[in-house]
């Protein structure tokens, strides 16, 4: 096997993995959004930013590869490969878990405001908890493609 299908396999996860948790995550909020919706109609705006939140994790595994990309070269080393790899792996596992978690907290709230009460605001600051550490991730593959 060559280096850069290593370094690919981890930008394919990256990619790969943190879209599947983002349309998880958008696909849990959009579904408590339609059930909000039967009891509150007038607060589609509020249940359409929470559920299109999760989606930012796929963004990342997306803008993750551009940040990688100009490191992928045939003739690279196994060490370069390697620190692709981790860093792909760093942001697919984190933008898949995190998606995924943030679109159930996002639920949560939208289920909140479908029944009357005023929770968007604290909600959205609540469900940018686990954005960060999806932003930390990739703040890390930024940081580990800068070093090689």
């Amino acid at each position: 096997m060559e280096p850069i299908v290593l370094a690919y396999i981890g930008i394919g996860l990256m990619i790969g993995l943190s879209g599947v948790g983002s349309a998880y995550g958008v696909t849990i909020a959009g579904n408590a959004s339609i059930g909000a919706m039967k009891k509150n109609p007038d607060a589609f705006g509020n249940y359409m930013v929470l559920s299109a939140l999760p989606g930012t994790q796929g963004l990342y595994g997306f803008l993750g590869y551009f940040l990688l990309q100009p490191h992928l070269l045939p003739d690279m080393t196994w060490g370069v490969a390697a620190a692709i790899f981790g860093a792909g792996l760093t942001l697919a596992l984190t933008g898949l878990l995190s998606a995924i978690r943030q679109g159930q907290l996002c639920a949560n709230g939208i289920a909140g405001i479908g029944s009357g009460y005023d929770v968007f605001g604290k909600t959205l600051i609540l469900a940018v908890f686990p954005e960060l550490y999806a932003i930390v991730s990739l703040a890390a593959v930024f940081m580990i493609g800068n070093a090689l």
